[in-house]
């Protein structure tokens, strides 16, 4: 067995790709659980509740900040916002109701598969990202995982860098590192011994595609069939990853094969 798995790695690192990145939430399950939807309540409640901003206000702050900064935390800190990290994700993903989630065998069957490294990349907590893959039954399918904690530790400052040199009209500067911002792919390839350029990105948002398009990953964009500008890849779900991509399984399929004429060779006996 460890022979066939070894002789399996050596194909797979003449192939185009050697790792698989995948984000979460939107991704290895569908916008449909309704999960993303109680987050969003969520989100407004908290800025609501304990940021003391206005009701009426909330919605469009929320879609203008996610379209800026990537996260509405990311943006509320940047606007200025001071408020415990922890405190924030426990109350807009610790009361989620994980129970939407069921286990995937079909995906986790796909996953396991492919002797390829397999890495997380998201902008949740970690313990919100072991959560989710706990209740999809995939906890055990990844091989590291990169998540807000990675990439903003405590350790950090928590202050935005201020700049007299910033262009008149720019955005504010974020303390918080997260997807679509380039930093935060080159953060992670560094912290997960990534080369982008032999590695496949899955993810939902199209600006986290783009961005990572010009980093030189290859790119699958998930929730759609339409290939976009960055796209290289286009899947309505991730259950469809073998039929859009299945080069990442042909090189699989040729070492069983070649496993297989081996073992009957061996075990055919030779008559004189």
């Amino acid at each position: 067995m460890e022979y066939e798995n070894g002789y399996q790695q050596q194909q797979l690192q003449q192939s185009r790709y050697d790792c698989l990145l995948f984000d979460v939430d939107d991704t290895l399950y569908p916008f449909s659980s309704g999960l993303s939807t109680e987050c969003t309540k969520n989100i407004k409640e908290y800025m609501v509740n304990k940021l003391n901003i206005e009701e009426n206000k909330v919605l469009e702050m929320c879609v203008q900040l996610y379209k800026d900064y990537g996260t509405t935390m990311a943006g509320l800190r940047a606007l200025g916002y001071d408020f415990d990290h922890d405190d924030y994700h426990s109350f807009v993903h610790g009361r989620l109701p994980y129970e939407y989630l069921k286990p995937d065998p079909v995906l986790r069957s796909l996953l396991n598969s492919l002797p390829i490294r397999k890495v997380i990349f998201s902008n949740a907590n970690e313990a919100h990202v072991s959560e989710v893959l706990s209740r999809l039954g995939l906890e055990d399918c990844f091989d590291d995982v990169i998540c807000f904690e990675s990439l903003n530790p405590k350790t950090q400052t928590t202050d935005a860098p201020k700049s007299d040199d910033e262009p008149v009209g720019s955005l504010p500067t974020s303390p918080i590192v997260c997807k679509p911002s380039e930093n935060a792919f080159q953060q992670a390839f560094k912290m997960a011994n990534i080369n982008p350029h032999t590695t496949l990105f899955f993810d939902d948002s199209i600006r986290n595609i783009q961005t990572a398009k010009l980093t030189g990953l290859g790119t699958v964009l998930v929730g759609s069939s339409q290939r976009k500008k960055g796209v290289d890849y286009a899947l309505e779900s991730i259950h469809n990853i073998r039929e859009a991509v299945p080069e990442l399984w042909e090189l699989v399929n040729k070492s069983n094969n070649v496993q297989r004429s081996r073992k009957i060779a061996i075990e055919t006996p030779v008559e004189a």
